[in-house]
């Protein structure tokens, strides 16, 4: 019991110190720069300790739960030696993982709402546009996973694969409509949420732990580099339809 109790202080501090540069950033804010007191004080050192609480309990899943899953998942694909599963698995994974991410869910429906204000698509259509872009940027990060795991058991160059990657978005920006741009650019950073972040992560590192030839620190990772690329893509295509 005393180990048990010591390892939850232990979380419990580490979690308290990847926080405390924000407390302190908005504590001189509030205290120094506008010299006004915490309005509900009580109830902001309650949400602070529950902030805390909430991270340090998500680090540790992530520690023993989803690291370890996508690690066990991506050995037994390969194990397997089915391409085909292997990449449908990533496909599937990068998908499901992003179409019901409440960051995009908040983007799509602000951007649909933007667009009804603005004359540019009607309010009779506007779940449809803001369902297509999570649509699309689910399926572009699907696609994206699918390529990185491809990348790794190729052993595929991946600055080839980024420097590419932003050529195209280079090339389709310009030929964009101005109305999906700045929405494309956004949907490349709500991609990498809180749970596809570690499962890819894993998916990577046990890919490239198991296939021979393969290094975990040099192959393992940019699964997370091509899922911000690809929604920025495949978005400025889906308006280039749309608009």
């Amino acid at each position: 019991m005393n180990k048990i109790i010591k390892k939850i202080l232990i979380k419990f501090k580490e979690a308290s110190m990847d926080l405390l540069p924000i407390f302190v950033v908005i504590s001189v804010f509030q205290l120094l720069i506008l010299q006004q007191p915490f309005p509900n004080l009580l109830d902001m050192i309650l949400g602070i300790l529950f902030v805390i609480l909430g991270l340090m309990f998500f680090v540790e899943g992530l520690n023993i739960g989803l690291f370890p899953l996508g690690e066990s998942l991506a050995v037994s694909l390969s194990k397997k030696g089915s391409l085909f599963w292997l990449l449908t698995f990533a496909f599937l994974l990068g998908f499901s993982t992003t179409v019901a991410e409440p960051a995009l869910i908040a983007v799509a429906d602000k951007a649909a709402e933007i667009a009804v204000e603005n004359n540019l698509i009607s309010s009779a259509i506007r779940d449809n546009y803001a369902f297509g872009l999570r649509i699309s940027v689910a399926f572009s990060v699907g696609f994206a996973i699918l390529l990185g795991v491809l990348r790794i058991i190729r052993g595929w160059p991946i600055h080839y694969l980024i420097l590419g990657g932003y050529v195209v978005v280079i090339l389709i920006t310009l030929i964009a409509p101005e109305q999906i741009i700045g929405i494309a650019y956004d949907a490349g950073g709500v991609t990498t949420s809180t749970i596809t972040v570690p499962l890819v992560t894993a998916l990577g590192v046990g890919l490239a732990t198991v296939i021979q030839g393969r290094n975990p620190v040099t192959d393992g990772f940019g699964l997370i580099a091509l899922a911000s690329i690809m929604p920025m893509i495949f978005v400025m295509i889906y308006g280039m339809f749309y608009f």
